[in-house]
């Protein structure tokens, strides 16, 4: 081949390959299907973080980091997303495996995603928080808003905010009043955080409570069961398996959770 013909098809080429994998800063591919993750230390993740005060560093094949797997970083960019991923975002906690990573790949496992899809994950829960905090107007809800919008921008129009995956209400079992009211604001919380990002019917897939911080988890659990709004999917953590300190998911858990949270994100595809 001659020179320039050879140098035209390296140009062509590189074009190519610019349009099917866009970049973002740091030269990361951007997601195309961006997902929020929001809620108490069980979404943070506490996998192998129970014991000792510190994370056993452990981090099974189905939270092995990938290409086609990024994380919102605190400082609002895209970077390839490991374990722990909400390292920086649940402060004040040790944070160990959550169900974020096998959510990643399981979804990108799916003929029901489109081929070359990228998955990028937006941390955003804070251990120990009852719902009442995530109200329109608090920090943790303005947090939540401001990273899901930079997420999207960030995608530089490739990508779309798929779903926010919710699991919170622990803390909500300690009082009566507020497991009775839970229900209420769980559907406030979620028809004010589609009113502001402009998609009024956003997914929203949330996981019925396992454990509870209090007495009232019967009662949170029901509350959840009755939340009212539309395009809501409810995945059940009770019985999957709970560390030693009777609150926090194991790491096995957290990855079965991880590909509970995928299906019933791959069943609203068809």
């Amino acid at each position: 081949m001659e020179p320039a013909a050879s140098a035209t098809m390296l140009l062509l080429l590189a074009l190519l390959l610019s349009v099917a994998a866009p970049t973002a800063l740091g030269g990361e591919r951007t997601p195309t299907l961006v997902f929020i993750l929001a809620g108490q230390s069980n979404m943070g993740g506490r996998g192998g973080a129970t014991v000792g005060g510190r994370w056993d560093r452990y981090v099974p094949p189905e939270c092995a980091p990938s290409p086609r797997t990024l994380r919102l970083s605190p400082a609002l960019q895209w970077e390839e997303a490991r374990e722990p991923l909400h390292a920086g975002v649940d402060v004040g906690n040790v944070i160990g495996v959550g169900p974020g990573m096998p959510f990643a790949h399981a979804v990108l496992r799916s003929s029901s995603v489109p081929r070359g899809s990228v998955v990028g994950l937006v941390p955003c829960a804070q251990g120990g928080t009852p719902i009442a905090s995530w109200s329109r107007g608090t920090e943790l809800y303005n947090r939540m808003v401001t990273r899901a919008r930079a997420a999207v921008a960030g995608t530089g129009g490739h990508g779309k905010l798929a779903a926010i995956l919710w699991f919170q209400g622990e803390t909500d079992t300690i009082r009566r009043e507020d497991a009775l009211a839970y229900a209420g604001r769980m559907e406030a919380m979620v028809r004010d955080v589609r009113q502001d990002l402009g998609m009024p019917n956003l997914l929203v897939i949330q996981v019925g409570i396992a454990t509870g911080q209090g007495r009232f988890v019967d009662l949170v659990r029901k509350a959840q069961t009755a939340v009212r709004v539309p395009n809501l999917r409810y995945v059940d953590a009770k019985g999957l398996p709970i560390a030693n300190d009777n609150t926090h998911l194991t790491t096995q858990a957290e990855v079965r959770l991880g590909t509970m949270l995928a299906h019933a994100y791959i069943a609203t595809l068809h």
